[in-house]
């Protein structure tokens, strides 16, 4: 019986008949006898040619345990942040090939976590949906400064480059998180997020241009800026009462620790703003103020400009009062002792500056109307002890404070015998 459609490798011929040879079916070439197939033996997609060992024994590598751990995770943070179905794949296959990389094969199991999050984030930022790293890091419950080590080695394994983004494009997926429409809360504690996102926006750039956030992370003021937000665009008593605590248990977030915090500071500079208006007339404090952020966001730039320039004329009188008190007329019958025996022992072209040195001045950012941070509350360093030396290693070490690290009676034994023999040999020498 001949087999159609096959030809013979050997000769290319089409006369191949099937011929039963030690009980198995065969396909043998009729002009050249060569044995085209051997049943079931390569009977697959190498018909016809020869197949090496090992792709005929080959297994398809499975995940291992971890792995499929992580490809799970990945999948509910992607579900968390409700991104679309392309950031999720993106994500996956980033995850698997930096998995199966040198550089995250001997790594902790935290680290694999962070490596999740890492391809969520930097699939996010390529395909435009903006997501902060701490962000991630409140999902993973995970260390930020791992998280920054692990995004950076994940970028230099795979050479993918993400944009980096601006806190203005996080801010509307932020507002989202918050609870707070018509469908979720009572009508006076209800807002919109597209409003809540102008309004807390506003506050941002606010917070910017006081150096407020500068060098800070970007979710407690996001958090600050919205919860002012949510009180300013209708400030009425019920909203006003409510405090920080009860507004994340409404809107159901997670309080940052940081957040009370950056409500003070965004308050403090509201009530340097607030008092430029000219149209109020009560004092703006921290309690009332946030009846006038509406106000405040919408004239910022000139209040801005108006306080600065108020600031400097308090400084500039401030100034020529102390310059007055320094020059004051010597009274006539001032005797030498006191102030002008000061100044008569001072040589000449010595200035009143070597006084103040001694004494130093206070902290230059606190005589600024708005400054960084760091410079408002620098970190305090710890004056060196008075008569501190530094230690050799060639300081001679006393009886009594050998004797005050001995533990045991063998060791007190063992010295009094060492202290025995060298007296004895100092003696011998003598």
């Amino acid at each position: 019986m001949s087999a159609v459609g096959l030809k013979c490798p050997c000769c290319g011929s089409s006369s191949i008949v099937e011929d039963d040879h030690h009980a198995q079916r065969q396909l043998v070439c009729v002009d050249c006898g060569a044995v085209v197939s051997e049943g079931a033996l390569t009977h697959d997609s190498f018909e016809g040619r020869d197949v090496s060992y090992s792709r005929t024994t080959a297994v398809a590598k499975q995940p291992c345990l971890n792995q499929i751990k992580g490809q799970q995770r990945l999948k509910a943070i992607c579900r968390a942040l409700r991104v679309n179905a392309e950031i999720e794949t993106v994500s996956s296959t980033y995850f698997a090939q930096a998995y199966e990389h040198d550089s995250f094969l001997k790594v902790s199991l935290q680290k694999k976590e962070c490596l999740a999050g890492c391809c969520v984030l930097v699939s996010c930022r390529q395909l435009n949906w903006p997501v902060t790293i701490c962000t991630i890091a409140c999902l993973l419950e995970a260390d930020l400064v791992m998280m920054g080590a692990v995004y950076q080695e994940m970028m230099k394994v795979l050479k993918v480059q993400a944009p980096l983004i601006n806190i203005s494009d996080v801010m509307e997926a932020h507002c989202q998180e918050y609870k707070i429409s018509p469908l979720d809360v009572h009508e006076d504690l209800a807002e919109e997020y597209k409003d809540l996102n102008k309004r807390a926006l506003s506050l941002v750039e606010m917070a910017a241009d006081s150096w407020i956030l500068t060098g800070r992370q970007p979710v407690p003021l996001m958090m600050a800026t919205v919860y002012l937000a949510w009180q300013s665009l209708n400030p009425n008593h019920v909203r006003l009462k409510v405090s920080l605590e009860k507004f994340c248990l409404i809107a159901k977030v997670k309080k940052n620790r940081a957040v009370a915090k950056r409500v003070g500071e965004i308050k403090g500079v509201l009530c340097k703003l607030g008092k430029e208006i000219p149209w109020v007339t009560d004092a703006v404090t921290p309690d009332n103020v946030v009846k006038h952020v509406g106000d405040i966001v919408k004239n910022r730039f000139a209040l801005l400009r108006r306080a600065m320039r108020s600031h400097e004329e308090a400084m500039q009188e401030e100034s020529q009062d102390s310059c007055e008190e320094v020059n004051l007329p010597e009274p006539e019958d001032q005797t030498a002792t006191g102030w002008n025996s000061e100044k008569a022992e001072q040589q000449p072209g010595e200035s009143r500056e070597s006084n103040s040195n001694q004494n130093p001045q206070r902290n230059w950012g606190k005589r600024l109307l708005f400054a960084p941070p760091c410079v408002i509350h620098p970190k305090k360093r710890r004056p060196a002890p008075e008569g501190l030396k530094d230690v050799t290693g060639d300081e001679e070490i006393s009886d009594s404070e050998i004797e005050s690290y001995l533990r045991t009676p063998r060791e007190a034994r063992e010295f009094a015998v060492t202290q025995k023999a060298c007296l004895s040999q100092s003696e011998e020498a003598k």
